[in-house]
């Protein structure tokens, strides 16, 4: 895992849109204007640390959005906690471990700046990912569950981290 280049921010847009589309992720669908937030990953990499892994030819096979000193891409983390959003696998790519590296390279930048800990939100039915994220210790803090389209009945689900509670996978 590693910073995404500025010649691949084409590449983890598409891939991250692909994705929430093609896994039914966004509400609204294809016209949901999340969607052009998930492609500009450009914007991403200026605000955040954009995160990649790549196959030995270059393709970019998942990427994540680490934010671990506050800024606009951060939600819900407080001030001595860091987050993650947007992680994506290509679907071809799903069941090689991936989104296990990705969420570790994210666990150990977080230990890096001597964080307590890690805050994600999801939707409700990403269980794949819930089950990935419990893997690592987190757990459900349904006390900072949100709503961030106001109008519309989602409501994403937090979950947290406690750094001195995160197994070493």
């Amino acid at each position: 895992m590693r910073d995404a280049h500025a010649d691949e921010y084409g590449a983890v847009g598409e891939l991250t849109g692909k994705v929430y589309v093609g896994d039914g992720l966004l509400e609204f669908g294809e016209s949901d204007g999340y969607l052009e937030t998930l492609r500009d990953a450009a914007t991403r990499a200026a605000q955040a640390e954009l995160l990649v892994a790549t196959a030995p030819n270059g393709k970019v096979l998942g990427t994540v959005t680490y934010v671990g000193d506050g800024g606009p891409y951060a939600e819900l983390a407080g001030e001595t906690e860091a987050e993650f959003r947007m992680l994506a696998v290509d679907g071809a790519a799903r069941g090689r471990g991936i989104g296990e590296a990705l969420v570790q390279t994210c666990i150990d930048r977080t230990r890096l700046r001597a964080k307590t800990g890690i805050v994600i939100c999801s939707q409700p039915h990403m269980r794949a990912a819930h089950r990935l994220y419990e893997r690592f210790g987190f757990r459900r803090a349904p006390s900072r569950d949100w709503n961030p389209v106001e109008g519309s009945d989602l409501t994403l689900q937090a979950f947290t981290l406690t750094l001195r509670d995160a197994p070493a996978l």
